[in-house]
């Protein structure tokens, strides 16, 4: 990081993606933001530029952003290229201007995949994964109280897998950081989360099976190991999970009539 000698502050340019609706096409506009601290995130440096925009008139920048505590996976941006940004297993709302020179360039365009279409300006409509999610990431079966549930044993290195893969916030940087905008980490990872817990055990082939269905559907791409998934992912979800998802579909394809498919049965 550098800063002005004499304000401590810094200036940057921005190339950020303007696109007022999904059915306009959309293009580059640089800003220059000026005065610029390096203790402000970078959501709260785009907060800045919205705020002079608006006194002059003009529209501000569309982003998503909620907790701004690297936990919920709103703040979706592509910058330089990297899904929310340089910094190794960070979210956007965690990246600080201090990260940047004085001076510098900055890229920021939405995230981009084919399931993921562009909304307005750097928000995409993420609602493919909540499909997903809803086709069977869930236990819909009894599991009991808090107190029976403390009652099942889990084996220590199958609980941590689980929670390893649990603590996918389902940002989507993934599917933008792929070449073929696949979601098999994402789809991998709440899988596996279940797949690992005796509590998923009842819905285990009827769960795999129904979201690999809904992620084809919704025009994800294949994973063709890259493995640039892994490397975006601001919680460091592994990509063994992959392999996971694949043993978990195999299994549960085979064992399955396709006949019964349809009709939710896991016998």
């Amino acid at each position: 990081m550098s800063t002005s000698p004499t304000t401590g502050r810094m200036h940057v340019t921005l190339e950020i993606w303007r696109q007022k609706s999904a059915s306009e096409p959309g293009r580059f506009v640089p800003y220059e933001l000026d005065d610029v601290s390096p203790d402000m995130s970078f959501l709260e440096m785009l907060d800045v530029l919205n705020e002079r925009l608006v006194a002059k008139g003009e529209e501000p920048i569309a982003f998503d952003h909620d907790c701004r505590e690297g936990i919920c996976g709103s703040c979706s941006l592509v910058i330089d290229g990297s899904p929310h940004g340089p910094e190794r297993e960070t979210t956007t709302c965690q990246l600080h201007m201090r990260r940047y020179r004085d001076g510098a360039r900055i890229t920021i365009e939405p995230f981009r995949a084919r399931a993921f279409p562009v909304v307005k300006d750097l928000v995409v409509d993420r609602g493919a994964f909540d499909r997903v999610i809803a086709a069977g990431g869930f236990v819909s079966v009894n599991t009991g109280s808090a107190p029976a549930a403390n009652a099942v044993l889990v084996p220590k290195d199958a609980a941590d897998r689980a929670m390893d893969a649990a603590a996918c916030i389902g940002c989507g940087a993934c599917v933008a950081a792929c070449p073929n905008g696949a979601a098999m980490l994402f789809v991998s990872a709440k899988v596996s989360h279940l797949a690992l817990l005796p509590q998923g055990g009842p819905e285990r082939d009827r769960r795999v099976l129904s979201m690999v269905e809904t992620m084809d559907a919704e025009g994800f791409g294949h994973c063709t190991n890259h493995f640039e998934c892994g490397a975006a992912c601001p919680k460091g979800i592994s990509v063994e999970n992959i392999a996971r998802l694949n043993r978990e579909f195999l299994r549960a394809a085979l064992k399955t009539p396709v006949v019964s498919r349809s009709s939710g049965s896991d016998d």
